[in-house]
């Protein structure tokens, strides 16, 4: 008993300063805010792929002068390339932007890539006028997650942002 009481006198607890507190909330805001600005890194993949992909798109859509059934199959390839990337970059971390961005180019409903092909299925075959019209738009909307894969800064991600709320 007389090593207890020995020992716990020994234990002196300091109150904490004002400047230990301020500290740590200071390191506590630093992290909050870090974390809050939060991007995916570059991914080389991503970068690939999104260059792929819209250059064999652009190529495929040169085609829709022509009946769909004769390009049916590349147009399912195609399909399937975008489906994958959807669900690639869904499940990387901190990328909701390219993940938007990339659903967006794959969704049936919108008139990017994969509206054009829906309908091009639809109408069998379309005008080279309307070839031309979509291409710009969809070669715009592969640029800038190429453009934002590159070098994923705020101007780029406004840019994509942006796009994503006119569309």
């Amino acid at each position: 008993m007389k090593h207890l009481k020995s020992f716990q006198s020994k234990i002196v607890l300091k109150p904490f300063s004002v400047k230990s507190i301020l500290g740590v909330a200071f390191i506590a805001m630093v992290l909050v805010s870090c974390n809050s600005l939060k991007t995916a890194v570059f991914d080389q993949y991503s970068y690939q792929q999104a260059i792929s992909i819209k250059v064999e798109s652009l190529n495929l859509m040169d085609e829709a002068v022509a009946l769909y059934a004769e390009r049916e199959s590349d147009v399912e390839t195609l399909q399937l390339d975008l489906q994958k990337m959807v669900e690639y970059e869904k499940n990387k971390p901190d990328n909701e932007v390219s993940y938007a961005m990339w659903k967006t180019i794959a969704n049936k409903e919108r008139n990017l890539l994969a509206g054009f092909l829906k309908r091009w299925k639809e109408k069998n075959q379309l005008s080279q006028v309307f070839i031309d019209e979509a291409k710009i738009q969809v070669s715009e909307s592969f640029d800038l997650i190429i453009k934002y894969e590159a070098n994923k800064n705020k101007t780029n991600e406004t840019n994509i942002l942006n796009f994503l709320s006119i569309d």
